[in-house]
């Protein structure tokens, strides 16, 4: 609690003081272009992965990164979409999933989970998609190995949830929304996102830098890449990153996220 709390005195002596005009606007209401749908894992903060400031993040985390589909609950997930999409009139959502999660390895035995955590064994429910995709196309990998693949599918399972909103499926159609399915692997903090012409995860940035070879590139079934080998472009303010499979973000947006990641 003291070093929260160190924290605080420092955001209000130094932060605060330095980004009066960003304040100020805010204080007249919330613009966020962007909604970020992540995991609570602490090791995953979305507004530090990407360098995000104040008001550029509209955020859903829960464990395991979960959008359970339309008229499945009435949580708190459904309405903070219909929220970001009706009211703010957010026109990108990122979904993103990360290596080592804690909700997909309960997702590997779910059944120890059922009297252990009744709880969390009720909310993987949602995505039970996942599991039956891993294990019926998958279930000759190892634990490791299959973990991986249960982490990337569950972003794109979680992307096909969302595509169940209203809201959501009308933006879609008249093209005013774009989705993005995202990997953060924590052991590099290199980030993935998915690429829906190679039905690949690849680095953001990938076509504005030469292509890596293949054992750069990671399908649905696994998180591998090489940081060392990973060519980062020169990239002016001005120039947007391609986001892969979708439309893009604004400019200022985009130089933000991509500084950040």
């Amino acid at each position: 609690m003291e070093k929260l709390l160190r924290g605080l005195r420092e955001f209000q002596e130094h932060y605060i003081p330095s980004h009066q005009e960003l304040i100020h606007q805010l204080a007249q209401g919330q613009h966020p272009r962007v909604l970020f749908i992540g995991c609570s894992d602490s090791r995953v903060d979305p507004t530090l992965i990407t360098q995000a400031d104040i008001g550029d993040l509209f955020v859903i985390r829960n464990a395991g990164n979960i959008i359970p589909p339309f008229e499945a609950t009435n949580g708190g997930e459904g309405a903070t979409i219909e929220y970001a999409i009706e009211a703010l009139n957010i026109n990108q959502v990122i979904i993103c999933g990360h290596s080592q999660c804690g909700a997909m390895k309960g997702l590997l035995q779910l059944g120890e989970l059922e009297t252990k955590m009744p709880l969390v064994y009720h909310w993987l429910q949602h995505t039970q998609a996942t599991r039956k995709l891993v294990e019926d196309h998958y279930g000759h990998l190892d634990k490791k190995a299959k973990l991986e693949v249960l982490v990337a599918q569950n972003v794109l399972t979680q992307i096909d949830n969302l595509r169940t909103y209203p809201s959501i499926h009308s933006r879609l159609h008249s093209g005013q929304l774009s989705i993005h399915g995202w990997i953060y692997n924590i052991a590099n903090a290199q980030m993935l996102a998915y690429d829906e012409e190679v039905n690949d995860f690849v680095a953001p940035h990938s076509k504005i830098s030469p292509q890596p070879d293949a054992s750069h590139l990671v399908k649905p079934g696994g998180l591998s890449v090489n940081p060392a080998e990973v060519i980062h472009p020169e990239f002016s303010e001005p120039l947007q990153p391609y986001w892969p499979g979708v439309n893009r973000l604004s400019p200022e947006q985009a130089v933000r996220i991509y500084r950040g990641t």
